[in-house]
């Protein structure tokens, strides 16, 4: 079977999430890669290495311009007879994946986190992570969008071919005009450790904890909503049901209450650190490991401990 994986690679680099969808797409069948923008043709070839056996690259435009990336990936399908493509069921996805279902006039399977059984089911998540169900597609084609973290990149070597390729994806539907990106931040879709916090940290001045602990630990940095909202962090670190939801391998959060809204985005974390100093908060149920106690003291000590396992290595 001639499986497509779309990869975003406009910041010029290959994020995990690529790596997941292509390994998930050599379960599936033949991979073939297409993406746009200014990537480096050696860091492609590496995709190679996750089951890709060519990628197609489009330099004639960059960015995420959904009409243009639909054109795109509509093209690359074609162009390779593919009966599956795949994308990461990130922002980028869910603004495409739906178009070029519609396109092509393929069944669409949403956040999906197994690979599809011999009858074509596939595993998705629902209700935002509190249950899971199965979804079976119909049509001759599918397109199914990836749920981030949910399938672990498998290396097992070699390279890929990397070709140029034109898509005629026209002009953009959007003129984006400045973008700012926080330097060095760890984008959180992409985070593999974060560490999070809440109106218990009583004002944006005790932030300082928080990314200490997350410098240690190399993680990203996130919020709640209503840290966000009162402007004591920026908006692109609310994690939540209104905000971004992440799936990390450990997600600490300290001085959060765990509201519903709040969970919704982070209960797909593997493992989860609650610090709070009410025993009652309701996060402590959905916590892997609670700690009750105030974050002004467990915070700096947790630092502490991993600055000095650091040094032990």
């Amino acid at each position: 079977m001639s499986v497509l994986v779309y990869v975003n690679s406009n910041n010029g680099k290959i994020a995990k999430n690529a790596m997941e969808a292509v390994t998930y797409g050599k379960k599936i069948g033949n991979v073939t890669v297409v993406t746009n923008g200014g990537a480096d043709a050696g860091a492609l070839a590496e995709l190679g290495a996750y089951g890709a056996d060519k990628v197609l690259v489009d330099r004639a435009f960059e960015g995420t311009d959904p009409q243009q990336l639909t054109k795109l990936v509509v093209a690359a399908a074609e162009n390779v007879g593919a009966e599956t493509v795949i994308f990461s069921n990130d922002l980028v996805g869910k603004s495409v994946a739906s178009r070029v279902s519609a396109r092509m006039k393929a069944g669409l399977v949403a956040g999906a986190t197994g690979v599809p059984a011999e009858d074509g089911t596939v595993k998705v998540n629902v209700f935002s992570g509190k249950a899971f169900g199965f979804v079976k597609v119909n049509t001759a084609k599918r397109v199914i969008s990836l749920l981030p973290n949910s399938f672990q990149p498998e290396n097992n070597g070699g390279t890929a071919a990397v070709e140029e390729f034109t898509s005629n994806s026209g002009e953009a539907g959007i003129k984006v005009l400045e973008t700012k990106k926080p330097e060095g931040a760890i984008p959180l879709p992409e985070a593999e450790l974060v560490v999070s916090a809440g109106r218990g940290l009583k004002g944006p001045e005790n932030w300082g904890m928080v990314e200490e602990l997350a410098t240690e630990l190399g993680a990203a940095t996130a919020c709640s909503r209503p840290v966000a909202d009162i402007g004591w962090r920026p908006h692109h670190e609310h994690v939540g049901q209104t905000g971004v939801a992440i799936r990390p391998n450990l997600y600490i959060a300290a001085g959060i209450s765990g509201a519903i809204q709040h969970l919704a985005g982070v209960n797909g974390s593997k493992v989860i650190v609650v610090i709070n100093t009410d025993p009652e908060a309701p996060f402590f149920k959905a916590a892997d490991y609670g700690v009750v106690g105030d974050a002004f003291e467990v915070l700096p000590r947790l630092t502490e401990a991993v600055k000095k396992f650091n040094a032990s290595k």
